[in-house]
């Protein structure tokens, strides 16, 4: 082992550093606290009133700041890190590449270790079947939708009153597409599509006009009176 290595290692030896969250500011943290002193962690990060589905964690991004070659982020429990098994994956990742472990106390789970390891390529694993599934599940669910001929995708954003209207002003030469578009606050290809598909979707109205001996007349028997 190389003298300057040696060096440097006694002088930043490798730590413990504890990571800790709540989701609500009603909840205590001296449960996780408690649990992540004695398991020998040195400093402990904390995050309160952060939801796992947050995006900003401050305190979980001050601890991997925080973390060197050789120390172990700790936490209580797997749901404390990850928004997600993705997330949680891709976090335990990260840690590897600065040559730092992971270790969460309840599931007894250390990547220092070659059964933290293993376990930890299975999670992985399983992360990206679950990837697969989802992506295979939405792809035939669009199918299925197409085949039974449901409109797929974005809501549509105009009204039919709107698209009437429009039609009505484009063919009375009141406006043009684009003009009008503008004024609806779209694109004037969503306004086309929109008035193409509500005609093509006006049902046939057979109309059937009386002969003119048969017309009423006003102040006939059938006229309004």
């Amino acid at each position: 082992m190389p003298i300057d290595f040696c060096k440097t290692l006694l002088q930043n030896p490798p730590m413990k550093i504890g990571y800790a969250r709540i989701s609500t500011d009603e909840q205590s943290l001296d449960l996780q606290r408690d649990a992540l002193t004695k398991a020998g962690c040195a400093e402990v990060f904390e995050d309160r009133g952060v939801s796992g589905v947050a995006a900003q964690r401050p305190g979980l991004e001050a601890a991997l700041a925080r973390m060197a070659s050789g120390d172990v982020l700790v936490v209580w429990k797997l749901d404390r890190l990850g928004r997600s098994l993705p997330h949680l994956i891709e976090t335990v990742r990260q840690l590897g590449a600065l040559g730092a472990g992971f270790a969460s106390l309840s599931e007894s789970i250390d990547t220092t270790t070659a059964g933290g390891k293993l376990i930890f390529h299975i999670m992985g694993a399983l992360a990206e079947f679950e990837r697969s599934l989802i992506v295979e599940r939405v792809t035939a669910g669009i199918a299925a939708a197409k085949k039974r001929g449901k409109h797929v995708g974005r809501p549509r954003k105009l009204t039919p009153e709107q698209i009437a209207h429009a039609r009505d002003a484009i063919e009375g030469g009141m406006q043009t597409c684009a003009g009008m578009a503008a004024l609806l606050g779209v694109d004037h290809s969503t306004l086309w599509r929109a008035m193409r598909a509500a005609n093509d979707a006006m049902p046939v109205v057979m109309v059937r006009r009386l002969p003119p001996s048969a017309e009423t007349i006003e102040g006939g028997r059938n006229g309004r009176h």
